[in-house]
């Protein structure tokens, strides 16, 4: 069996009534045909959206295929026991030029039992943002179920919500339950469950280019809700230089920040996992046993399970990296 190497994907664009040009100007994305280019899927195993391999001797392969085929040196021997060839994350960059719908993703259980998926916990890390631009994530105080209907049928279910202003480099991690939404001016990278389940809450009434109004869940939305509140959602860390540094960890996946200014070694058999990169600034030479590829800003790379040893490189100056598996 051949080698397995670094493997990069051939994205998904999405177009959205939100969506605007930050994929294409930020990220270098412009390959996007969309006019309003609202999500690249870098990663996915969502069904009709399996990735395909964009570099090396396997390209035009699928990740189902390639989990078929290599098992544990993909993903790793615990990740493949657990979720078989079904690939557990969907890794995004999502740009909103204007307010996202207002939402909540079911967890594991209710999402099984209604859709026969997996749950949507999420997590943000915010790439570029307009100044003043916000985004919200959970209640801005304690909510029941009574006083959410109240307010979300007389139209005021935006006054019930936690809204945060945002700056480059900011982190939310969002729990399955959570209510949420990405506010216009923001470009994040999101890590997630495979799951494309979504109960739209409230859309602003905002009607599409056939002038009809996106459908609301607003029955399926209230038994998912977690109503249970605290005052500040954002993640606090600290980033420390050349190495990896704890972003969010949940029994779905860890991300990292790696920040460089020189070269870091990465050795990792510990894990038992892939590894995501996910190029968030600069330009980072990724080097092993037989190669090297290049991870520029918006792109995304998975690195097998099996290759435990390897190096990362700034090209010029300083880089910023996603690091993401699953512990």
């Amino acid at each position: 069996m051949s080698r397995l190497y670094p493997l990069k994907f051939k994205p998904f664009f999405q177009e959205r009534i939100w969506g605007g040009n930050r994929l294409q100007r930020v990220l270098g994305k412009a390959a996007c045909p969309k006019e309003r280019c609202g999500e690249s899927w870098e990663i996915s195993a969502v069904e009709g959206y399996i990735s395909v391999v964009d570099n090396g001797f396997l390209r035009d392969n699928d990740l189902q295929e390639l989990i078929e085929i290599y098992m544990g040196d993909l993903v790793g021997e615990k990740v493949y026991d657990r979720y078989g060839i079904e690939f557990p994350l969907l890794i995004k960059f999502i740009d909103a030029q204007d307010d996202l719908s207002i939402q909540v993703h079911p967890g594991d259980e209710l999402s099984r039992e209604r859709h026969s998926a997996y749950g949507k916990t999420e997590m943000w890390y915010v790439v570029d943002a307009d100044p003043g631009s916000k985004l919200i994530s959970g209640f801005n105080q304690k909510v029941d179920r009574e006083k959410y209907l109240e307010y979300l049928g007389s139209g005021r279910i935006t006054d019930l919500l936690l809204s945060e202003e945002v700056h480059p480099g900011d982190v939310f991690f969002i729990p399955a339950g959570r209510v949420h939404a990405i506010g216009k001016g923001i470009l994040v990278a999101e890590i997630q469950q495979t799951s494309d389940v979504t109960y739209r809450i409230y859309d602003y009434d905002r009607t599409d280019k056939q002038g009809k109004k996106r459908k609301l869940h607003t029955e399926l939305a209230l038994d998912a809700i977690d109503f249970s509140w605290q005052k500040d959602n954002k993640t606090r860390y600290s980033a420390e230089k050349n190495q990896s540094s704890l972003l969010a960890t949940c029994p779905y996946f860890t991300v990292n920040v790696v920040e460089m200014d020189r070269l870091v070694e990465k050795d990792v058999p510990h894990l038992d996992s892939f590894v995501i990169f996910m190029g968030i600034k600069g330009e980072v030479t990724l080097s092993w046993e037989g190669g090297e590829e290049v991870i520029r800003r918006g792109d995304t790379v998975l690195v097998p399970a099996v290759m435990d040893n390897f190096v990362l490189t700034p090209r010029e100056g300083e880089a910023r990296l996603l690091e993401i598996y699953i512990e």
